[in-house]
């Protein structure tokens, strides 16, 4: 296991086109660290470039302690995890998992106990014998990550390894991935678009815009209190309202909207689409009141509210209020985080 650091990482393929920006972050023995963002932010261009599948235009990446800037990805002592399993198809689960190996040369006793190892871990050691063509969508990735395990890299990589998987195999892969790292301790990166892999899975989120790390911190620090407005409407689901008001933007997150009587009104929203979700019900509209009701500003802006399902929500006008100590404020111009 090692400590991974990004100093002022850049990437560049001409003059005009530059697609990451001077990322800075030191990583700790053993962390799980989560990349997010949407697509092309950069992402997994920053992921290749601490794996070597892409140089560095500027900057330094050191992994424990050497600068790896200008080592062959095998020469980095990492393990990469593709969101394709890329899984030889001829050779059995027990092959698969012990060719990286056999490249290198170990001993057919070291081999075997790595595999047997790794495929305790994953519960595979009934599939060993298996073609991947035998196995589900989630067996496969698990072959994959044990393919990875056995190599004993000081840092994992993950490129969005969950992302072919149906909804039911996601959330079972997410505990499994837990459940991996708490018994390695592996230092890993994960790169991802899904927002709850990254709550779940991060111990610490790197939030990518447009390449540039727009929030470095934990899910729970970063869902309370985003940096900037890309943060704000990025992570939670739905994500955070932004209503002009006063010259600046009011964040205001739709868990924390209730309905009220007209004179409590601090939101008269009107309603356009209600989607109804077992224990929550959530509702879509627009302020469509500028005037009124405890100084409404931002008409037309639109706003979600997550109401408990016992509330009556249906077509019209609805109005809402907040607790004032759940409200965030926001430059405009900037787009930045307005604290006090």
């Amino acid at each position: 296991m090692a400590a991974v650091s990004l100093r002022n990482v850049r990437k560049s393929y001409t003059s005009d086109l530059q697609v990451i920006h001077g990322v800075s972050m030191d990583i700790a023995d053993g962390e799980f660290i989560v990349i997010l963002g949407p697509s092309g932010c950069g992402k997994s261009t920053l992921l290749r470039m601490v794996a070597g599948l892409e140089t560095i235009t500027a900057g330094e990446i050191t992994i424990g302690d050497r600068v790896v800037n200008n080592l062959e990805p095998k020469d980095r002592d990492i393990a990469m995890v593709f969101q394709n399993y890329a899984l030889y198809p001829h050779m059995s689960v027990y092959d698969n998992m012990s060719y990286g190996l056999r490249i290198r040369g170990l001993s057919k006793e070291d081999i075997s106990q790595r595999v047997k190892k790794a495929a305790d871990i994953l519960e595979l050691s009934k599939f060993l014998d298996r073609k991947p063509r035998a196995l589900s969508g989630g067996q496969r990735q698990r072959v994959a990550m044990g393919r990875a395990i056995v190599r004993e890299p000081q840092v994992f990589l993950f490129d969005e390894p969950l992302s072919n998987l149906d909804a039911k195999l996601r959330v079972q892969m997410r505990g499994e991935l837990q459940a991996l790292h708490r018994r390695l301790g592996t230092t890993s990166l994960f790169v991802t678009h899904d927002q709850v892999e990254a709550m779940t899975l991060a111990q610490r989120m790197i939030v990518m815009n447009a390449g540039r790390a727009e929030q470095i911190g934990a899910p729970l620090e970063v869902y309370a209190k985003p940096a900037t407005t890309f943060v704000a409407g990025f992570i939670g689901s739905p994500p955070m309202n932004l209503i002009p008001r006063d010259g600046k933007l009011l964040g205001i997150r739709p868990e924390h909207l209730e309905p009220c009587g007209e004179a409590e009104a601090m939101l008269s929203v009107q309603v356009d689409l209600i989607e109804p979700l077992g224990a929550d019900t959530l509702v879509y509209g627009h302020i469509g009141d500028p005037g009124g009701n405890g100084g409404n500003g931002g008409a037309g802006a639109r706003v979600a509210a997550r109401l408990h399902a016992s509330v009556d929500a249906r077509t019209g006008r609805l109005p809402l209020r907040y607790d004032t100590g759940n409200v965030h404020w926001f430059d405009p111009a900037s787009g930045k985080r307005i604290e006090g």
